[in-house]
């Protein structure tokens, strides 16, 4: 059952790429679109960004969707998104360190607004990225290793946590599991204080809110049918308690705030 659902999420995300490339072929950057020679790059390579479907170099490809100085930055993205969304899919976690950062640039370019075709293009992307990240076994995939950073390029860009906490919750499989506990081991010095994990675009205190609500209603019982050790168990209950509570309880780790 587990190898199928596998090779569901994998199907799944092939379609959702070559939707995107379905959705913006021909997307081309304002003409009118300029850039810092001095910093950004050559007349040459801004150029590259006004011709539709040409492939660009990676370093290309990285600074056009990491600059922040575009008029129009949702045009850039259009242009660039099938090709940034492949990149990610094949990358490495270590290669690749730019989950937030991306999900902030999908932010600013605010695809949500873009014609009904793309924006739902772009969503079942995100969907079928985060879906497949849960169960992927193989340990060469970004999505193995650091999970939780591609739930932070979802949620980034979306603005909004609480649908990728959901579809986590509903996958059985053993390594959406192995990805939950890895999750709390990485994120409870920052919960502890009530601290996002990640730096956020959007309202961090209600990301904090919900993450911390979905942790203690939710991982604790599947943590504990994964096996996951009693000292994560114990951080994880303390990430629930209240103020005084949490600081006065005999397990408080003995960290460095």
């Amino acid at each position: 059952m587990t190898d199928m659902q596998v090779r569901r999420a994998e199907l799944r995300l092939e379609g959702a790429l070559r939707g995107l490339a379905d959705a913006f072929r021909g997307a081309t950057a304002r003409p009118d679109e300029n850039n810092c020679a001095c910093h950004w790059g050559s007349a040459e390579e801004l150029a590259l960004l006004k011709v539709p479907d040409v492939t660009l170099d990676p370093d290309l490809l990285r600074r056009a969707w990491q600059d922040s100085g575009w008029s129009d930055h949702g045009s850039v993205l259009r242009r660039i998104l099938p090709q940034l969304a492949g990149a990610v899919v094949d990358s490495t976690s270590e290669s690749f360190p730019y989950w937030d950062e991306i999900g902030v640039s999908l932010a600013r370019g605010h695809w949500q607004e873009w014609p009904a075709e793309q924006a739902a293009a772009v969503r079942e992307f995100l969907r079928a990225f985060w879906a497949h990240g849960l169960v992927a076994t193989d340990p060469t995939a970004q999505a193995h290793t650091h999970t939780h950073q591609a739930l932070v390029l979802c949620a980034e860009a979306s603005g909004e946590l609480g649908p990728w906490l959901g579809i986590w919750e509903e996958t059985e499989h053993p390594t959406a599991d192995r990805h939950l506990a890895e999750a709390v081991d990485a994120w409870d010095y920052d919960l502890l204080v009530d601290r996002l994990p990640w730096t956020t675009w959007h309202d961090e205190e209600d990301m904090v809110a919900v993450l911390t609500a979905w942790l203690t209603r939710h991982a604790a019982a599947r943590l504990r049918a994964h096996d996951a050790p009693d000292s994560l168990l114990q951080r994880l209950r303390l990430i629930g308690l209240p103020g005084d509570a949490r600081w006065e309880d005999p397990y408080w780790p003995q960290y460095t705030y």
